[in-house]
């Protein structure tokens, strides 16, 4: 199983921003317990899709607002309706990831038990921190070739050359970035199904 632990970052210069965000989660990646504040400028949800947490949690520490701790293992069965009541190692590993990644640049870690959870978070932190330094130019072409569009019609859409499309995804690093993530997110499921069990 796995549970995310999101905390605001600078919460105390900022408008609390937790509302909108439960509101935005629990609408676009379907979560088995639904995200809710648990305390402060803090939420907290329970997902069984490794592939969802992955773009989950690159998605939120993109925005730099957040710091986002992913704790995969076990939880206590039956899963109250609310998360807030939930129990077991993936809720303590979230906890510990959640403040571990206060204090990383990619404001982005992963706890849990063996080697891989160090290897994934390496994965997601390198991930999300070429998604943070990416140009907003960059970025734009790439959510165009994301959605479907080839590089002409990109072209087309943002006004500019085929070739400029190219270099634009090449100094973004886009490929490489999103092949990385799909593997992330492959091995993100894989490990999430060998560690649930009962706590």
């Amino acid at each position: 199983m796995i549970v995310i632990t999101i905390d605001q970052r600078a919460s105390r210069r900022r408008p609390d921003l937790v509302d909108d965000l439960v509101a935005r989660l629990n609408e676009r990646y379907a979560p088995l317990r639904r995200f809710e504040r648990t305390a402060g400028d803090e939420l907290q949800g329970v997902l069984d899709d490794g592939v969802a947490a992955v773009e989950l949690a690159l998605d939120v520490a993109g925005t730099g607002e957040w710091s986002v701790g992913i704790g995969v293992g076990s939880v206590k069965r039956p899963l109250p309706e609310q998360t807030r009541a939930g129990s077991g190692e993936a809720f303590e590993l979230a906890r510990e990831a959640v403040e571990r990644a206060k204090h990383s640049p990619a404001s982005l870690a992963v706890a849990g038990p063996g080697s891989e959870a160090k290897r994934l978070e390496a994965e997601l932190q390198l991930v999300a921190e070429v998604n943070l330094r990416r140009t907003q130019a960059s970025e734009e072409a790439g959510r165009l070739i994301a959605s479907g569009l080839s590089q002409r019609e990109a072209g087309e859409r943002l006004g500019i050359t085929q070739q400029a499309v190219s270099g634009r995804l090449a100094s973004g690093l886009w490929h490489q970035s999103r092949g990385l993530a799909a593997q992330a997110a492959g091995a993100m499921a894989a490990y999430s199904e060998a560690t649930d069990g009962d706590s």
